[in-house]
């Protein structure tokens, strides 16, 4: 056992740490961790980011630019901005969509591909939640 040279020039904090490193128990007595088990936590943590982050996003995004190469003319679309109409044009190469929002007064508008958020169905009014169009 070592006594400190003299307690009274050395703060408490380290009279705390050196009385707790005396007190341990030798480096040798204690049992080695396996390092696998070591690093597990760790790698539990990145499985479960995979599986509930990177995974399902990139499912979402390889059906978003599914649907952006079927998108043809005459298909009723929903915009991210929330715009309807229905596809004039599609220019693949300039990146961009021409879509009809007013039959009677022939609106058209001009917006990028990756706007399109989804395409309606047949009697679709894009109201539901269920159909991935994230409305409030």
């Amino acid at each position: 056992m070592t006594i400190l040279p003299s307690t009274a020039l050395v703060s408490p904090l380290v009279a705390a740490v050196w009385c707790l490193a005396q007190a341990g128990e030798p480096a040798a007595a204690r049992p080695e961790v396996p390092i696998a088990l070591q690093y597990l936590p760790l790698l539990a943590i990145a499985a479960a980011a995979y599986l509930l982050l990177f995974r399902p996003e990139r499912e979402r995004m390889k059906k978003q630019q599914q649907l952006l190469g079927a998108l043809k003319k005459n298909d009723r679309v929903v915009t991210s901005s929330g715009i309807y109409g229905t596809v004039a044009n599609v220019e693949r190469d300039a990146d961009r969509v021409t879509l009809k929002v007013d039959d009677a007064s022939n609106v058209k508008i001009v917006v990028t591909l990756s706007s399109v958020a989804r395409v309606l169905r047949d009697g679709d009014t894009g109201g539901g939640a269920g159909d991935g169009g994230g409305g409030s």
